[in-house]
C-alpha cells in the first residue's frame, strides 16, 4: 500500500512519519487489497489539550474508508484513527 502523509502547517519528525507507516503497513494483514492511504495531521486552534488531529482515508477497490480522531499527541490520535479503520477493513470483509 503506497501511505502519503501530509502535515497541515508544520514539519512532522522522521519518527512520527515511520511510525504512522508502519502502523498502517499493519493494516495489510486484515486485507490485502488495500491500494493507498492519505493522512492529514493537523494542530487544532483552540484551548484544548486534544488539539492533534490525525485524519486517514484509505482507497480499496471499489471502496473509500475514513477516519478522523483528535488525541494529545499524533501517535495517540494514529492509534485510534487505525483502530478504526481496522474495524471498518473487517466489517467490509464479512
Amino acid at each position: 500500500m503506497k501511505v502519503q502523509i501530509h502535515s497541515i502547517h508544520f514539519d512532522a519528525d522522521k519518527a512520527l512519519l515511520e511510525f504512522i507507516d508502519s502502523k498502517l503497513h499493519k493494516l495489510e494483514t486484515f486485507n490485502d487489497t488495500l491500494i493507498s492511504s492519505n493522512v492529514f495531521l493537523r494542530i487544532e486552534k483552540n484551548d484544548e489539550r486534544e488539539n492533534k488531529l490525525v485524519e486517514i482515508k484509505i482507497h480499496m477497490p471499489g471502496k473509500e474508508l475514513f477516519a478522523k480522531r483528535n488525541a494529545t499527541s499524533f501517535e495517540a490520535a494514529t492509534d485510534e484513527v487505525v483502530e478504526a479503520l481496522r474495524r471498518q477493513i473487517l466489517k467490509v470483509h464479512a
